[in-house]
């Protein structure tokens, strides 16, 4: 990962929103509203008492990130700091998530539940691959095809490794490694190959901000037309507003364009910690509330 002392044209794109438009922190400080809104629905759903439309002005959230992790990307003047910073939070959560499958069961929410929030996973991997393209954007070809392919093809060599060698202490090491220090977009369940897709089309649309909305619409609506196409085929038209509703992630395009290429003011520290923190908090007190309310 390189320093980065240059801009991108991006920067320059005219605000398509009236009065002003949004800066990044502003950006930023939205997706951290909406995303308690969706984690408050994900961690009490249990007592049937969340409105769904909480989880509905969620789906707003992971792309309104995943837009700033980019923007954040082109415009740093520091990528290995900035990267770093992800990816040391990334696979602490990661260690986390391991235990509670490994090790820590007596954690693990009565009823089965704990979390799996491993969207700055996701984001890591990410960031790797779109150093790649910049890489390759320099003529760099040899280090660009790299950082874009080995992320990729990965999962394919991991999960040959694992069924060449089924021994369970080599799949756990495997394992290990798959849930903190090396991430895989596949086997992600936050985010994952979903993110890293719609990271790539929002960072190669950059320079026109609605292409880049445009873009984002219809490969999110073309990838939930062939995920649910083999995941559940039977989907009736109320479904897509009850159990099938990521589609409603498209409506994040309407901050994007409201973005006017300006930073803002703001702690960056806040969203690092506030991500981490708030996950556990919330966890936490679910499993309160679920012991008092089946004592």
């Amino acid at each position: 990962m390189q320093q980065s002392k240059t801009t991108d044209s991006s920067f320059h794109i005219p605000c398509l929103c009236p009065a002003g438009g949004m800066s990044g922190f502003a950006l930023k400080y939205l997706a951290m509203a909406l995303m308690v809104l969706d984690h408050i629905e994900y961690f009490f759903a249990f007592t049937g008492k969340i409105p769904l439309f909480f989880s509905w002005l969620g789906r707003l959230s992971a792309p309104l990130f995943l837009f700033c992790v980019i923007e954040g990307f082109i415009h740093t003047h520091d990528r290995k700091k900035y990267f770093l910073r992800i990816y040391l939070l990334s696979v602490f959560m990661g260690a986390i998530h391991f235990s509670f499958y490994n090790i820590g069961f007596a954690l693990v929410r009565p009823d089965g539940f704990f979390p799996q929030n491993q969207m700055l996973a996701s984001f890591s991997i990410l960031i790797v691959v779109l150093q790649g393209f910049d890489w390759c954007a320099h003529k760099k070809w040899l280090r660009g095809l790299c950082a874009i392919l080995i992320p990729i093809l990965l999962p394919f060599a991991v999960s040959a490794l694992m069924m060449a060698f089924p021994q369970p202490v080599f799949n756990f090491s495997i394992s290990l490694l798959v849930f903190t220090v090396l991430p895989i977009h596949s086997f992600i369940m936050d985010g994952g190959t979903a993110v890293l897709l719609f990271g790539v089309i929002l960072y190669l649309s950059r320079r026109n901000r609605k292409l880049q909305a445009a873009a984002f619409i219809v490969t999110t609506i073309l990838w939930d037309i062939v995920r649910l196409h083999f995941m559940a085929p039977d989907l009736r038209f109320i479904d897509f507003f009850t159990l099938a509703y990521e589609w409603m992630e498209v409506f994040a395009v309407i901050p994007m364009l409201c973005y006017n290429g300006t930073k803002g003011r703001g702690s960056k520290r806040l969203f690092y910690w506030f991500y981490p923190v708030h996950i556990y908090v919330l966890y936490a007190l679910s499993c309160l509330l679920y012991l008092f309310l089946n004592r």
